[in-house]
């Protein structure tokens, strides 16, 4: 089954950049769909972006503190990774990150149609 495994947080300025990865193990994510999600202290989990097996993208665009222009998903089949890239980073970013997956195409950033999740990496954007 599907494992994925998040790295490359930690702590960083306000105004910083910071690349997240999710490595996939056990199997390939050639036919999933990935997505980023977060979870900041007493708030609900949100999605922030997905990609699918083709490499086509979404991001949320529906929150006040949108990571629209922002934060850029990619990633590369050969090696099983999945990445975020996050820029201009925010103290209101400071979160726990989760990469997901879910079979086939998909744009939705529902946690629900996630099935397979990481143990999550956090960022803290702190001067």
């Amino acid at each position: 089954q599907l494992q994925l495994v998040e790295s490359g947080g930690g702590l960083v300025q306000p105004g910083g950049s910071l690349r997240l990865s999710c490595e996939a193990s056990r199997e390939s994510l050639d036919g999933y769909t990935v997505a980023w999600f977060r979870q900041a202290p007493g708030k609900e989990r949100e999605g922030l972006a997905s990609i699918t097996p083709s490499g086509a993208t979404a991001t949320d665009v529906t929150d006040t503190d949108s990571v629209e222009g922002r934060f850029f998903i990619s990633r590369d089949n050969a090696k099983g990774m999945v990445y975020l890239q996050m820029n201009n980073l925010k103290s209101e970013d400071t979160a726990v990150y989760y990469c997901a997956a879910r079979t086939g195409d998909s744009f939705s950033l529902r946690i629900s149609g996630y099935g397979v999740w990481g143990q999550g990496t956090q960022v803290t954007v702190s001067s």
